[in-house]
């Protein structure tokens, strides 16, 4: 990192921390007592900071990674700072947790993008830190930065474990991985993409050395035709088989192994992947999860994905492989009346913005949905148009390991799209500086609007006298 980009870097999180530190008064003003889910999360690491590490509320469905962090951040910090009484664990302290993960979410989003796209010597220090700068506000995540969610932290240990992969400490890799699931269990496919990373390298060395033996440089690891592909799929099932191969992939990836191994094993003895309340979190093949994913990155992602060059693109395509695309069409239809499932949470909360949603677009009559499939298609196209630069090998890992996180929810959760559309994010070229500012401003609107709704237009209940907040 070059003096001016430091000082930049440095001058961008301190302020961008400071800014958050007053927007986190406000809504500690404004919401003092636990609100939704912190109603679980805050008495459950106050139990744990009075030392009742056998207390558990059955209806928090996570392991307690959020509420032992907590108690080993706050304990010495009260402890240095001769703090006593209600102020330990209060409320505001344990949201202050999320502030701090939110400052390293931000390092690490910057360290990330300067790895990933360290041979592109055409981005500047400026771009990284204004793209830096622009994922750690990220509205769905950012929100969650001041309040007591499990969120922030499940983020930080991810990206941690992801960095650490890319250079090379899997062991460290490994354990971060093992503090992202003790945050949140579904984290553990992140672990498996980490493992995927090294897997896709080997492959595409190899797939190189294989094109090189033929001769054949018009094929290419990246994109071609469908005998191409067929190809490719045939080199993967024999590179896979090999015991030689398995040997050094094993050999390589054997941290994530073990703990993939232990995961196994944690839910052979759980009896499933959920803690605590079972009832309103079952699995199923929620396949239209997908296209709502999809939309949810082009709506986030529209400098990048939502062009009239993209859209052209795609018509191009559209006449060029009509058989193709009609076959996608009828699978989407077919996933769509077959899989799609309707959360009872998703009906009954109007304080989230997927009530709204699915009210205003989904409810407003049966054939909307089976509308929407050219838009989702579009959507789908324009994705993986964007990661045209990493290796096939790359692209089937993340598919794969996207398809694990979102398909098996039944609840519509944006919450869920954080940790899959920010590897993405990362992971996609880099913008002209003026759509990278529109990206920005588009968050900054999109979380401004946010926080007036939640801080301002609050509302009751007619069975309740508690204050009700629009959120996430």
């Amino acid at each position: 990192m070059e003096r001016a980009e430091a000082y930049g870097f440095s001058g961008a999180m301190s302020g961008a921390f400071l800014l958050s530190c007053l927007l986190f008064a406000a809504v500690s003003r404004r919401q003092r007592g636990p609100y939704m889910d912190e109603v679980f999360h805050v008495p459950q690491a106050q139990a744990y900071c009075q030392g009742r590490f056998l207390q558990w509320d059955p209806m928090i469905t996570t392991l307690p990674g959020l509420y032992l962090l907590s108690v080993g951040v706050v304990k010495p910090a009260a402890w240095l700072l001769g703090w006593t009484g209600s102020v330990v664990c209060s409320v505001g302290m344990l949201r202050f947790i999320n502030l701090l993960f939110s400052a390293g979410n931000f390092y690490l989003l910057y360290l990330l993008l300067f790895k990933i796209h360290q041979k592109n010597k055409a981005v500047s220090g400026f771009q990284r830190i204004l793209s830096a700068l622009t994922l750690a506000v990220f509205p769905t995540l950012y929100f969650f930065t001041f309040l007591y969610y499990t969120d922030p932290g499940s983020v930080f240990f991810t990206l941690f474990s992801y960095l650490m992969c890319l250079y090379g400490n899997h062991k460290t890799s490994a354990l971060l991985g093992f503090c992202g699931f003790m945050f949140r269990q579904t984290n553990i496919v992140w672990t498996v993409f980490c493992a995927g990373n090294v897997v896709a390298e080997k492959l595409n060395e190899a797939w190189k050395i294989e094109l090189q033996k033929k001769k054949d440089e018009k094929i290419s690891s990246r994109k071609g035709s469908f005998s191409d592909l067929t190809r490719m799929l045939l080199f993967l099932v024999k590179y896979l088989i090999s015991p030689k191969n398995l040997v050094t992939l094993t050999a390589l990836t054997w941290p994530y192994i073990i703990l993939v191994s232990l995961f196994f094993v944690f839910v052979f003895v759980n009896g499933g992947i959920v803690v605590g309340d079972r009832s309103s979190h079952e699995a199923c093949l929620h396949f239209p999860q997908l296209f709502y994913f999809l939309s949810f990155t082009v709506f986030f992602s529209f400098p990048h994905l939502l062009t009239p060059t993209k859209i052209r693109k795609f018509l191009l395509s559209l006449r060029k492989h009509p058989v193709q695309y009609s076959i996608i069409t009828v699978i989407s239809l077919f996933l769509i009346w077959k899989f799609t499932y309707v959360h009872k949470y998703l009906l009954a909360d109007n304080r989230h913005y997927t009530f709204y949603v699915w009210r205003k677009v989904f409810q407003r009559h049966e054939l909307v949905k089976y509308l929407l499939v050219p838009f989702y298609i579009f959507a789908g196209w324009s994705f993986a148009d964007a990661l045209k630069s990493k290796s096939i090998f790359w692209i089937l890992m993340y598919f794969v390991c996207l398809l694990a996180v979102t398909v098996p929810q039944k609840l519509l959760e944006f919450r869920y799209f954080i940790l899959p559309f920010l590897i993405y994010r990362l992971n996609i070229p880099f913008l002209p500086l003026y759509r990278q500012l529109l990206e920005l401003a588009f968050y900054i609107l999109v979380n401004a609007v946010t926080f007036y709704l939640f801080l301002n237009r609050t509302f009751k209940w007619e069975n309740s006298d508690e204050v009700q907040r629009f959120m996430w």
